[in-house]
């Protein structure tokens, strides 16, 4: 998911930059409020530029067709009228380039703050919440935050400029004639158009929900397609789906429907009873010629309003459902970062790690995962733990790496704990190497998945050691198979990786950080008797102090 997002911060045009967010220009820090950041990036009064140029644009056009319904009502069309037309099309040209113009700047400038924010999160999110999700479930989000950058922008500014018309055809239509009546019924199908909104909104939420779990459990089938291939006959294989596709089915098309009457049907209809209206006003002759044309001139306004202020409140209520999914990684930026107080450690403490009365529990369990761990590691240590599955070793290690945040106790690293350190000090001291399943080879090159805790950009040295590492662990002969050497690409990708080198590389990786503490989290056990010997000699000649983690 990270990884994804990643991604599509990279498609923020390059022009964005200083609007979006670019600390260099002075705005706010993306972890801030975001309102915070809008008027920093200069968004506001942009936006409040975009609404008087509009309300200009709207009286151009109202005006417009009031000069061309005066003439036609009037039963002459004389030079003047067409005059005056002519000039109004003429200054809605340059008044609606300018309009355009600050719409995309807007939309860019909220796009950019959003997609930064989004990574933010995306990277400071809490390991556990994302562990408990499927990776399919993880992915329909990752799929949310593009749909929302798109949704929220453009469909947000599109469904303010649209109530911005339909008031000010309002405030118009009550000059013309038969006032009273075309304002309730313009007020009568905006209380329409909020209704059908919110019934369409229940149907895009049921058919979200739909399209998501499909997505989920597709991924997760295809994750586990070979255990399907040899437990489940193939003629079961579709069963479920079948059903679930029907069902998709049904919520597509009951989508279809609601949406296609709120964007096409809704305003059409309003535009023939609002100029049915007109029509018994000019029949019974009430009001002037003048009003007249103003109320027709209001009328189609209103009609071209109405329609795109349906459609936005369509886009909108697809941001807002969006938002709901991704709502957890916009909130997860706003969290504090360790960057620690700039004071000094010294590289000869002789503890190297101390963990004094330690406790740790889960989010929403009752019982601590660790429970009153008290442990001293001392420069040179070799530290052996060994225990039961699901005996807490492993959030003991995460603890160790700073990736969680103990409930209780105190946790130092060569004298000082982690809000002093900081996050980026705390990595340089404590190196982890995890379990397979919560460590990852990247689809890029060997040397930058090797790399990935040094510096960007590497030196040659960093190469140079990152193949004695490889050596000394026995991945000497896959770098010599591989005809881009350490520049090959792997991953899903890429050349493809065993268990047990996938193992290696990730105990090189912890080995390349160079850390006074490296702690290995059963990234041996892939390992045969005799690869395990060769790393575990490397490892304690290379390793300073070292925390090994193991079953019984």
């Amino acid at each position: 998911m990270r990884a994804r997002l990643a991604e599509y911060l990279t498609r923020l045009p390059a022009h964005a930059s200083v609007l979006a967010g670019d600390p260099v220009a002075g705005t706010a820090p993306t972890g801030s409020s975001f309102t915070l950041q809008l008027q920093s990036a200069g968004v506001v009064p942009r936006f409040l530029a975009l609404v008087i140029i509009h309300i200009i644009e709207s009286c151009l056009v109202i005006a417009g067709w009031v000069f061309v319904g005066s003439g036609a009502l009037s039963g002459r069309l004389d030079t003047g009228w067409l005059v005056a037309w002519a000039l109004c099309l003429a200054s809605v040209v340059p008044v609606r380039f300018a309009s355009r113009w600050l719409e995309g700047v807007i939309a860019i400038g909220v796009g950019g703050l959003l997609k930064q924010r989004l990574l933010a999160g995306a990277m400071a999110i809490d390991a556990d919440v994302a562990r408990r999700r499927g990776v399919g479930e993880l992915l329909g989000e990752v799929l949310e935050t593009e749909a929302i950058d798109r949704l929220a922008t453009s469909g947000g500014v599109e469904t303010v400029l649209a109530a911005l018309e339909v008031l000010i055809a309002m405030v118009v239509l009550g000059w013309g004639a038969s006032a009273v009546v075309e304002i309730a019924l313009l007020a009568m199908w905006c209380a329409i158009a909020v209704v059908w909104v919110t019934r369409n909104t229940r149907r895009r939420l049921a058919w979200t929900t739909c399209r998501l779990d499909l997505t989920h459990r597709l991924v997760e089938r295809m994750i586990a397609h070979r255990t399907r291939v040899a437990q489940q006959p193939p003629r079961e294989w579709h069963d479920e789906e079948d059903v679930e596709h029907e069902r998709y089915l049904d919520e597509s098309a009951s989508l279809d429907r609601s949406t296609a009457c709120l964007e096409a049907a809704l305003p059409r209809v309003y535009l023939i009873a609002a100029l049915a209206a007109l029509a018994a006003s000019l029949l019974s002759g009430t009001g002037t010629i003048t009003q007249q044309a103003i109320t027709l001139g209001a009328v189609l306004f209103a009609a071209a309003g109405f329609q795109r202020l349906t459609f936005g409140l369509v886009q909108g209520a697809a941001a807002w459902i969006a938002w709901r999914r991704v709502r957890p990684i916009f909130d997860a930026a706003a969290q504090p970062v360790l960057e620690g107080c700039g004071v000094p450690c010294p590289s000869n403490a002789p503890k190297v790690f101390q963990a004094e009365d330690v406790t740790f529990t889960h989010p929403g369990r009752a019982e601590p995962a660790v429970k009153g761990c008290t442990l001293v590691v001392e420069r040179g240590d070799r530290v052996l733990i060994e225990g039961e599955s699901g005996s807490g070793k492993s959030t003991f290690a995460s603890l160790v790496g700073g990736v969680r945040t103990p409930s209780a106790g105190v946790i130092l690293a060569g004298g000082l704990d982690r809000s002093t350190l900081g996050e980026t000090a705390w990595r340089r001291r404590v190196a982890v190497a995890p379990q397979y399943h919560d460590n990852h080879i990247l689809s890029a090159p060997i040397g930058f998945n090797l790399l990935l805790g040094r510096p960007h950009p590497r030196t040659s040295q960093d190469l140079e050691e990152a193949g004695e590492v490889c050596e000394g662990l026995g991945l000497g002969p896959l770098l010599e198979r591989m005809p881009a050497g350490l520049d090959q690409m792997v991953g899903e990708t890429g050349w493809q990786l065993s268990h047990g080198e996938r193992s290696r590389v990730f105990l090189a990786r912890a080995l390349l950080q160079r850390a006074e503490l490296v702690v290995v989290d059963e990234s041996l056990a892939a390992l045969d008797p005799e690869n395990l010997r060769q790393c575990l000699e490397y490892v304690f000649r290379r390793a300073g102090t070292l925390m090994l983690i193991a079953h019984p």
